[in-house]
């Protein structure tokens, strides 16, 4: 089971680069909204990669980052600034997708992306170490 939770962490992870870079073109295209959106799943996915290593998962968003906080953060594996990052960038991207007549600025757009890399560089070394236990 273990082996395949591993496998699950790097799939997850390489969901999260793809997304990541998936964001950045959006964004460079003038497609902010769709950018935002990018990159917060850029953060989701990252996040799963390192509950699936705890074979955690949630149906919804919301109880990703619950279990993530109170499991990696309170307990002082990932700094305390990495709530604030995804919780900016969750209400982002609810605002973007689901309220009419939202304009998504490019400098928005950009410091989205900003916070997906600082989460996955955050998370990487994380998940490196775990994998090669």
């Amino acid at each position: 089971m273990e082996g395949s939770m591993i496998d699950l962490s790097k799939y997850r992870f390489q969901s999260a680069n793809e997304d990541l870079e998936t964001a950045y073109l959006l964004m460079k295209d003038g497609k902010f909204k769709a950018s935002v959106n990018r990159s917060y799943y850029a953060i989701f996915h990252a996040l799963r990669s390192v509950t699936a290593l705890a074979e955690f998962d949630s149906s919804k968003h919301s109880g990703v980052i619950a279990f993530f906080n109170r499991t990696y953060v309170k307990e002082g594996i990932f700094d305390k600034g990495i709530s604030k990052l995804i919780d900016t960038a969750y209400r982002l991207r609810e605002k973007a997708d689901y309220q009419d007549f939202v304009i998504i600025s490019k400098d928005q757009a950009i410091e989205q992306i900003e916070k997906a890399e600082k989460v996955i560089g955050m998370i990487k070394p994380y998940l490196e170490e775990s994998w090669n236990k």
